[in-house]
């Protein structure tokens, strides 16, 4: 069993044991003592009461939400936990899927399973939590009892899952594609041994392919070392102007075949602390990105400015933007948004999750705005060395980077009117506030 998965089993087995001892004491102070003692209280019911009260302290401290429910399915007890995921009304519980675990229990003992909380409940989007029941009368099933509720928020834990299960099919899929294309091509150049313009012709096409899985295992790899404990080499001064012309320059020649323009604005004398080649590649495979994503003949700018003691670089195209949904996942692994365009694109869909590493690494950030057909802008942000930034005036470092507005003509449906790049707000902006200098007049 997977050790984070089997430690996460042993904490809720343990928690179980826990509320199930605590809850069966405080049921046994609500329905009252043996015999219906009244009257004046003993030191063994004063002992029993300060054992109850530590007892519901203990269980209103515990992080996972613990619900007791009587033999008509009302709440006879509810730790804040249980009450902040909005899932009580009164003494009633609201998620039809844990009453059907509860009843689950009452007929067969115990049950986990895992129960979708709604929105709407909740608050901030669907929830998924992990839940154990245990039913606590000591009778024979079906006899009506209490049943005891441990819930668990284990959505982080199956996205994790998810996200493992896409990777290894992802990884699958991706490989399958150029070793059976060289398989097929192999096959074809034996048959046409005596063709000499065949063989040529096949030949480049499998060079094609194994130029492809080689760029797939060499993300692959880079990937995995970004995300891994390694600590960054000695970090280095590298200048931001120098990150800029060497991923220009990685990108130009893809960019020509396409007839798009690579506008670079003026650099600002930028130095931030860092490994220079790792910060070359999250740029190129912004670049990379914008123009697989641009249609020909259209311009992507390239800015970069120091704002809050960060260099900020912001790419910015013109090409099919990123639906709402979307905007979130581009940066996991092998996420595409259009997967039928995978293959025209040529990339290995790990170029974005790399950029992600990469900025994190270094104590950065990325983000993206984006609309559909008006384009998209990244912006990859890498902490400053000290002194690295050279004086701006006043108010000046609230600016954005601002490519030069020649090129920001050249991309007609985003900035219609160059005249407005003065007027944007904070670079870096949510994705529902558009980047700037582009979102604000693209969608006025």
């Amino acid at each position: 069993m997977d050790p984070v998965l089997a430690g996460l089993v042993g904490l809720v087995l343990g928690l179980l044991l826990a509320s199930a001892a605590l809850v069966t004491g405080l049921l046994w102070r609500a329905r009252g003592r043996p015999g219906g003692a009244t009257g004046a209280g003993t030191p063994r019911d004063e002992r029993d009461d300060g054992e109850a009260a530590l007892s519901r302290r203990l269980l209103d401290l515990m992080d996972p939400a613990v619900v007791l429910l009587g033999p008509d399915e009302s709440v006879l007890v509810a730790n804040p936990s249980a009450r902040a995921l909005g899932i009580l009304r009164g003494e009633r519980l609201l998620v039809p899927g844990l009453l059907e675990v509860a009843r689950t229990v009452q007929a067969g003992g115990s049950r986990r399973a895992d129960v979708a909380l709604p929105g709407d409940l909740v608050g901030g989007g669907p929830r998924m939590v992990g839940v154990h029941g245990v039913r606590l009368a000591s009778g024979p099933p079906l006899t009506p009892g209490p049943v005891a509720l441990v819930l668990q928020d284990v959505t982080e834990t199956r996205r994790v899952e998810a996200v493992r299960r896409d990777f290894v099919a992802n990884v699958g899929h991706e490989l399958k594609t150029p070793v059976g294309a060289l398989a097929l091509l192999a096959e074809a150049v034996a048959g046409a041994a005596d063709d000499p313009e065949t063989v040529q012709r096949f030949a480049a096409r499998m060079s094609h392919e194994a130029d492809r899985l080689s760029r797939l295992v060499r993300e692959l790899i880079d990937l995995s070392r970004l995300q891994g404990a390694e600590p960054l080499p000695d970090l280095t001064p590298v200048s931001i102007g120098r990150v800029v012309a060497e991923a220009v320059d990685r990108t130009r020649a893809a960019a020509a075949a396409k007839d798009i323009h690579l506008a670079v604005g003026a650099q600002p004398s930028l130095v931030v602390r860092g490994v220079e080649a790792q910060l070359a590649t999250a740029l190129t495979n912004l670049l990379a990105n914008a123009v697989a994503y641009s249609p020909p003949g259209t311009t992507i700018a390239v800015g970069a400015r120091a704002r809050s003691g960060f260099a900020e670089i912001a790419v910015t195209d013109s090409g099919i933007g990123i639906p709402c949904p979307d905007r979130a996942r581009v940066f996991e692994r092998f996420y595409r948004v259009d997967q039928s365009r995978a293959s025209a694109t040529g990339g290995t869909g790990l170029g974005l999750a790399i950029v992600k590493h990469v900025a994190s690494n270094h104590g950065g950030s990325v983000s993206v705005w984006s609309e559909e057909g008006l384009g998209s802008t990244f912006t990859l942000r890498i902490p400053l060395a000290a002194g690295g930034d050279r004086p701006v005036e006043e108010g000046g470092d609230d600016r954005p980077p601002v490519p030069p507005l020649a090129a920001l003509r050249g991309i007609p449906r985003a900035l219609p009117d160059a005249a407005a790049v003065p007027d944007h707000g904070p670079a870096g902006a949510a994705a529902d506030d558009g980047p700037p200098g582009v979102a604000r007049r693209g969608r006025s």
